[in-house]
């Protein structure tokens, strides 16, 4: 993947990161539902215009999906998958973790990724089997090797879950609870992501697994993570779920999610 590429869709992302900032206020917030949508599909309209014309004119032939709680297959061939605003609810309500994400990608695997947050100033990028970077620095995962010191998290991909859903993350919460030193549930899922990249997380799991997320699972691989489905097989786009971790965690958490599965199934 040609670093002048990724030099291009950096510089698209941080322009699009300028026009949600302008637009962002940590004075906001939100009287009731109808309001909230609005402000969230002006938001992802906003970054849209400037990143659809900015990323044709880079790849013409890729194709382009904003759909950020997508899931499923793609066609093959070359896909801009693009989350707007990752974290919108956030924005919208003050709070400053939210990202611009877009990564390309190519017959079902992501080859580019960047991550800008504009609020913190911090841009995430990967290129696949180019590494994973901070600015200019190179990112490693953590090098922890016991759950008990780790820093865990999941979050919701996209809201109205079913019950079951729900019910299994409440249950894996619980688990990991237990064998973990801190759980955190939260959006974006790719800003977790972007943090076990950066080692200062050590691993994040999702039973809802979206195309958006391709952007931070590369980020994560391109770090030395280990990212597989949740039945340890490898990690696939159009999966169900993932556990994308440091290799020295990896096995031990999927234990326990794998022992969730078994009591919400039992």
């Amino acid at each position: 993947m040609n670093q002048d590429l990724l030099a291009a869709t950096t510089a698209a992302v941080r322009d699009a990161g300028a026009r949600m900032l302008a637009r962002y206020s940590p004075g906001s917030r939100q009287p009731g539902l109808p309001e909230l949508l609005d402000s969230l599909h002006a938001n992802d309209s906003a970054v849209a215009e400037v990143l659809r014309p900015a990323l044709a004119a880079i790849q013409p032939q890729a194709q382009w999906l904003d759909d950020e709680h997508g899931s499923g297959p793609l066609p093959p061939g070359e896909w801009w998958l693009i989350d707007p605003v990752g974290g919108n609810v956030n924005a919208v309500h003050g709070m400053p973790d939210w990202n611009i994400g877009v990564s390309l990608v190519r017959d079902g695997r992501p080859v580019l990724a960047v991550l800008h947050f504009p609020v913190l100033g911090e841009v995430f990028t990967a290129r696949e089997g180019g590494g994973a970077f901070l600015g200019g620095e190179r990112l490693r995962v953590s090098a922890k090797t016991s759950l008990a010191g780790a820093l865990t998290g999941t979050g919701q991909a996209q809201p109205g879950h079913d019950a079951e859903l729900l019910e299994r993350m409440g249950t894996s919460f619980t688990a990991m609870a237990k064998a973990a030193l801190h759980v955190r549930i939260s959006v974006p899922v790719t800003h977790q992501l972007a943090q076990v990249a950066a080692g200062r997380m050590d691993l994040h799991w999702q039973f809802d697994n979206v195309r958006s997320h391709a952007a931070g699972v590369l980020l994560v691989q391109e770090a030395g993570g280990v990212v597989t489905g949740l039945d340890g097989e490898p990690w696939d786009l159009a999966g169900h779920g993932y556990l994308a971790a440091a290799p020295g965690v990896h096995a031990a958490a999927l234990e326990v999610l794998a022992t969730v599965a078994r009591r919400v199934s039992s």
